[in-house]
């Protein structure tokens, strides 16, 4: 079986230790002296001993009289404090009352200058005046506008457009109203069953005419003044 190398070393270290916990008698302790008994509140923290503050300020002196002090005698005043009270009360002005209202039949008050109902508002020197931001913001949509107008002008002069007389007008809508009667017969003319793509194509670019044609006719009619530019 096996067998440890460390086996005889161990063996002597136990040996050496063996008799190091074997005592004859009492362990020999040393004995507490009986002056150094445990008082009362020994075990408890105890606080650092208070430093005095050296910067500490002085308390200012009261200003208390003191009992050997005495009073100044012999002081007398001429005036009529009846009088002046009287004529105090007469010429002085009455304090008016703070402005309330009552909302509520039990008697709640509030405070009437707070409450929105006072138009103090229309008093001031500004009320009714256009502020400035509104002004320069008209004036701004005014100057935008009159350059507006001038790039038109100048565009429609550059292209030199001209405008249709009501004879060219009604001979434009007369001859658009004839195409669209063609392609509307054409339509008219196709098979019911379309089955074929060719079919479906044709049938396709006829209503797209038609459309165009409508919309070209819808707009002359709505428009008295027509202009044409001269490519």
């Amino acid at each position: 079986r096996y067998v440890s190398t460390f086996r005889p070393s161990i063996k002597r270290e136990i040996e050496k230790s063996k008799a190091q916990w074997k005592t004859m008698g009492p362990a020999k302790v040393e004995v507490p002296s009986p002056k150094n008994f445990l008082q009362k509140h020994s075990k408890e923290p105890k606080l650092p001993e208070r430093k005095k503050e050296r910067d500490s300020k002085k308390m200012p002196a009261l200003t208390v009289p003191q009992r050997t002090d005495h009073p100044l005698m012999g002081i007398q005043s001429k005036k009529n404090f009846i009088n002046a009270n009287a004529v105090a009360a007469i010429m002085g002005l009455a304090k008016k009352p703070q402005p309330i209202y009552v909302d509520r039949r039990q008697g709640d008050k509030h405070l009437l200058e707070t409450s929105g109902l006072v138009p103090k508002y229309i008093k001031k020197k500004d009320y009714g005046v256009v502020p400035k931001y509104v002004t320069q913001r008209n004036e701004e949509i005014k100057r935008a506008q009159k350059e507006h107008e001038a790039y038109a002008l100048e565009s429609l002069r550059k292209r030199a457009m001209k405008r249709l007389s009501d004879e060219e007008r009604d001979s434009l809508l007369q001859g658009l109203k004839k195409n669209w009667e063609e392609v509307h017969h054409e339509f008219q003319c196709l098979s019911v069953d379309i089955d074929t793509i060719p079919k479906k194509m044709h049938k396709e670019k006829l209503e797209s005419q038609m459309k165009q044609l409508e919309h070209d006719i819808d707009v002359i009619e709505k428009h008295k003044v027509i202009y044409i530019a001269n490519d």
